[in-house]
């Protein structure tokens, strides 16, 4: 299923001065972040698109739960809020490939998106020992089985145009700890092969996820293992996944990875950060916080010359665990996705 939100976690490293003042907006500090001498002008101060549904390149699916949801309150005479959750049902939403058989799923969402000439996104989420057996723990059984899964989710893109955004939390879990030590290498080869694998479709572009920057305090963290990981042969890295990071967070946050990297580029989830995260406990902050918003709409029309894509990843509505009343991690909760799109800006 499609991971609960990402908590923020901390290493015990001490951050250097000239980062404590570009990573301001993470929770345990509060307020927007001021760009360092050297980052991009363009990162921190490029505004989030306006970008009508129709405009977007990517494929919108028209049986997500969203989706269906409008359909059953419209049938109900709830046609008030059938419309204000249009603002989730009618964007694109990236697909979670199953861990039983991605084939099926896939192979379904490749037709609709041939069909209509768009892009497909897609986000691959299955490295054994996964989310350290917390919310969304699970995964591969073992290497063999991961690489034989990462083959069928390849495989069954074919060449259609598609964006993978490719293991959420994987890198992240090395850096702060919770992926036990004897695991790192194996994670390290999975990553950098499954890179190969989805880049010899001629269409895919991949996209390793590298947490968010209220997780890994250091942006300079990330680079050793995302090249580890297989970066160099990927399209770049992905950011904010499942979080509530604002825009200009993570994009400042990002400058500084693409610094480290040669100039690598990166998407951003926008799914659920239209007012920021949760103020206050960050512990609290990550698990179906209150009065979130949705973020801008997914698009590639960025303003900042780093930044690819802001994408769905997390798909809005969907829970992030069982608290605040909240059914299990990835089940779709339509009122709280209705809360999400009301108070949606665009």
């Amino acid at each position: 299923m499609p991971p609960a939100a990402r908590r923020p976690r901390f290493r015990t490293t001490a951050p250097v001065l000239g980062l404590l003042a570009l990573l301001a907006a993470a929770p345990a500090c509060g307020g927007e972040p001021a760009p360092e001498s050297g980052t991009p002008a363009a990162s921190p101060v490029a505004p989030s698109p306006i970008v009508a549904a129709e405009e977007s390149p990517f494929w919108v699916d028209p049986h997500s739960d969203a989706a269906r949801q409008v359909a059953a309150w419209e049938a109900a005479g709830r046609n008030s809020d059938a419309q204000v959750l249009r603002r989730i049902a009618d964007r694109p939403l990236t697909l979670w490939g199953p861990g039983d058989d991605p084939g099926p799923e896939i192979r379904r969402a490749r037709a609709g998106a041939r069909a209509t000439g768009r892009t497909l996104l897609l986000a691959a989420y299955n490295i054994p020992y996964r989310d350290c057996g917390q919310h969304s723990a699970g995964g591969a059984p073992n290497a063999r089985a991961y690489r034989s899964w990462i083959g069928a989710f390849a495989d069954n893109i074919e060449d259609t145009k598609a964006v993978v955004v490719l293991e959420p939390d994987a890198i992240a879990h090395i850096i702060d700890g919770c992926t036990r030590p004897e695991h790192h290498a194996e994670r390290y080869q999975l990553l950098s092969e499954a890179v190969d694998r989805l880049k010899k479709n001629r269409n895919t572009k991949v996209y390793l996820d590298a947490g968010n920057p209220a997780w890994i305090p250091n942006p300079m963290d990330l680079v050793d293992p995302l090249f580890k990981a297989g970066l160099a042969r990927a399209d770049g890295f992905a950011l904010n996944v499942s979080n509530f990071q604002p825009d200009a967070t993570a994009r400042a946050y990002g400058a500084k990875i693409s610094q480290g990297t040669s100039g690598k580029h990166f998407v951003i989830d926008t799914s659920r950060n239209g007012d920021g995260p949760l103020p206050g406990d960050r512990a609290q902050a990550w698990c179906n916080p209150p009065g979130r918003a949705l973020g801008a709409p997914p698009t590639d029309r960025t303003g900042d010359p780093l930044v690819d894509a802001y994408l769905w990843v997390k798909r809005p509505g969907e829970s992030d665990g069982t608290c605040r009343g909240g059914p299990s991690a990835g089940t779709w909760w339509p009122d709280y996705a209705l809360g999400l799109a009301r108070r949606a800006r665009e």
